[in-house]
């Protein structure tokens, strides 16, 4: 589709009304923004509304104060419309999910003439299962329940929240609709373990065969999914939905264009949802629960029928299971060599170029025909008791029966065909890069247990078959998409097609006369014993006459042990992003700078890119050490190997285009305005002492350098 002179008239004329609705003045890299993202939709060429153009994306790297989102939605919306495709935003946190779906665009549609309606789109588990929760409270009134083993594998607190109490007062704030059953909308934090109590997956909920089908949460806020121009969801969501074969949950790719916001974020993503993992003790353990849910489903089934002969298959099938897996156990324990940190409880091995010793292999293999066994058996009963809900057909089954029953299967089906993944990938043949594969052994007080890893070192390939190829168009933007200047890192790691766009927008942001970043002298490098004790010297006098000041460490060890040792000397200016939850942390530090008090946060990884202190909240950055990537981590090492094999410098191509991102997301927490000004210290010296801090110096935004020697 070209991009026509009606839809270049509505850009530049929604532009023009958001303008002047808020006041504000263009903006040279937004406006750039919205050229760029219009132009590489309107190139998109099609035949009976399928793309004929080669897969590309528009990958946009701009920095804080372009306007990247009002200038992503002003090009797309018009251009989605016109080719009648769904718009799906994708972000990495739920903090911007919320700013797009409350703020972001109700403003534009209040200040533009454009007409467009939006949808927020969540996974299944965020949202209240109303049917796990009436039988939570029933178990809790009865002791036990026919579908006890539903819960086998939750515990259940002995404080709120978690009590009776708490979860009728979650049932009436659902019943008088005070609540949507959206978990990010209770007013407090739910911890994991309560959670999971009260919430389904899809291979546990019966959908329109439930009771509360008309009332459910879930499927409530998924009605307008198809009706709508916009679907704002989240990386893991799409890939989640991309892994189910694509349209499952989202828009078929094919009749979607993909914004991927904090788009940086989408490669290690991907990473994580195609890796796998198996706990061999706690999957013995499981099998002992699902013995039990049997012996207490037997009765419901009469003798003879389909259903009673699987589930005698699935116990035959369940202890072939725990019998190789005993053999596992004993083979990884006393073959592998664990070299133990005490400090944490537990050893990590990783096998080499991705390559099992031989009578392992032989065991993973002869599990992965097991698992697959009792999946394929487990999977056959889900379906049998699926089947009852079909009340035009007889049926061995009763319905109260598989209604009862249906859920229980249904995630001990899902948790084999987890298991089967790791199995799978474990005796799948070495690729090329081979994939990383690891065991971890955990000490506890009175058990411990080994789990197996895997997962692929890259995911360019899984991202170019699943998204890429198919999406009718794609964009990607972040302020921090280059590794030292370049795209490569990006295109290497994400498979992205070779069409594609790449754009850096410039910053409006005058960082000369806005910020400074020092290098001061310091008698220790990082890598030395006595840095530790050189921070708790020198950060006193760092932050001195400073009122808002973060601290950025690379290890939560390193700063809890200076917090430890600072506060004494300096009580009631210290908060750490362990002390509370990330909200109240960031609350306090903002009520001490309103009290006229300075206040000194502490923080890693998190801390360095995703909050946002405006203006007077922040005035000063301090980096401790540069953010080198943790040198035991397997899929790095994994990587390191396979690069180094072919030649490669892994610590120049991986390590340090790493660093280089997280070092701008760094610093990029002290100017988030046009009017913020401030100061970024590092203290790590490599930045001005090693070849290649030269290159991390000059990939960071061109603040004026005052550099002690």
């Amino acid at each position: 589709m070209a991009l026509t002179e009606e839809i270049k008239q509505q850009i530049q004329q929604a532009y023009r009304d958001v303008l002047e609705g808020k006041g504000v003045r263009a903006r040279y890299g937004q406006r750039l923004m919205i050229a760029e993202i219009a132009k590489y939709m309107g190139e998109i060429t099609e035949n009976d509304g399928q793309r004929t153009s080669p897969p590309a994306a528009c990958v946009v790297e701009a920095g804080t104060g372009t306007g990247k989102t009002l200038a992503y939605l002003i090009a797309a919306i018009p251009v989605a419309r016109a080719l009648g495709k769904t718009l799906v935003i994708s972000t990495a946190t739920v903090a911007l999910q919320d700013q797009i779906v409350l703020k972001d665009l109700p403003d534009l549609k209040k200040h533009s003439k454009m007409s467009f309606s939006w949808t927020l789109a969540k996974g299944r588990g965020r949202y209240l299962c109303m049917s796990r929760l009436e039988s939570r409270l029933h178990d809790e009134g009865n002791g036990d329940s026919d579908t006890m083993p539903l819960f086998l594998l939750d515990s259940p607190g002995t404080e709120e929240p978690g009590t009776r109490a708490f979860f009728e007062e979650m049932l009436a704030s659902y019943g008088s609709r005070k609540w949507d059953g959206d978990r990010d909308h209770w007013p407090e934090q739910i911890p994991d373990e309560v959670w999971r109590q009260v919430t389904t997956d899809h291979r546990q909920c019966t959908n329109r065969h439930c009771s509360y089908f008309d009332s459910c949460a879930f499927f409530d806020a998924r009605k307008d999914l198809d009706e709508v121009d916009i679907v704002v969801a989240n990386h893991d969501l799409v890939l989640a939905d991309l892994a189910l074969g694509g349209g499952a949950i989202l828009p078929e790719p094919e009749n979607a264009l993909f914004i991927f916001d904090e788009g940086h974020h989408l490669p290690d993503k991907a990473l994580n949802h195609f890796a796998a993992s198996v706990p061999l003790n706690s999957t013995r353990q499981w099998l002992k629960q699902l013995s039990q849910a049997l012996t207490k489903m037997q009765p419901y089934l009469a003798p003879g029928t389909q259903g009673t002969k699987t589930v005698d298959r699935i116990s035959s099938a369940s202890r072939d299971v725990d019998l190789v897996l005993t053999r596992v156990y004993d083979e990884a324990t006393h073959n592998t060599g664990w070299d133990f940190n005490e400090e944490r409880g537990s050893a990590q091995w990783r096998y080499p170029e991705g390559e099992l010793p031989e009578t392992l292999a032989e065991l993973a293999a002869e599990s992965r025909i097991a698992t697959a066994n009792l999946t394929r058996h487990l999977g056959a009963l889900a379906d049998e008791l699926q089947g009852a809900f079909d009340e035009r057909k007889q049926h061995e089954i009763d319905r109260d029966t598989a209604e009862a029953w249906y859920p229980v299967i249904g995630g001990f089906h899902s948790r084999a065909e987890d298991q089967l993944r790791l199995w799978t990938a474990w005796t799948e043949q070495v690729g090329n890069p081979p994939p990383a594969r690891w065991s971890v052994r955990q000490r506890w007080d009175h058990a411990e247990d080994i789990t197996f890893f895997s997962s692929p070192v890259l995911a360019d390939n899984l991202l170019y078959s699943r998204l890429w190829s198919r999406a009718y168009g794609a964009v990607l933007t972040s302020a921090t998409l280059t590794a030292l200047g370049r795209f490569d890192r990006l295109q290497a790691r994400a498979g992205l097609p070779e069409a594609s766009r790449l754009l850096v927008v410039p910053s409006s942001f005058r960082y000369a006369e806005k910020a400074t970043v020092e290098v001061p002298a310091m008698a220790c490098m990082p890598t030395d014993d006595g840095f530790a004790e050189e921070l708790i010297k020198r950060l006193p006098d760092v932050w001195a006459g400073e009122t808002a000041t973060l601290v950025l460490f690379t290890s939560r060890r390193q700063m809890h042990q200076v917090r430890d040792a600072l506060a004494p000397d300096y009580p009631d200016l210290i908060i750490t992003q362990d002390d509370m939850s990330r909200g109240e942390v960031l609350r306090q530090h903002r009520d001490r700078i309103d009290e006229g008090r300075a206040s000194v946060l502490f923080g890693v990884a998190s801390f360095a890119e995703g909050i946002d202190l405006p203006g007077k909240y922040l005035h000063h950055v301090v980096i401790t050490r540069l953010p080198f990537s943790v040198p035991d981590d397997p899929i790095e090492a994994g990587l390191a190997e396979w690069i180094s094999q072919r030649g490669g410098n892994p610590f120049m191509e991986i390590t340090v285009p790493d660093a280089s991102i997280k070092l701008v997301q760094a610093v990029g927490r002290l100017l988030r305005t046009e009017e913020d000004t401030g100061r970024v210290t590092i203290l790590d010296r490599r930045i001005v002492a090693r070849r290649y801090g030269q290159l991390l110096l000059d990939s960071l935004p061109p603040f004026r350098r005052i550099i002690e020697r």
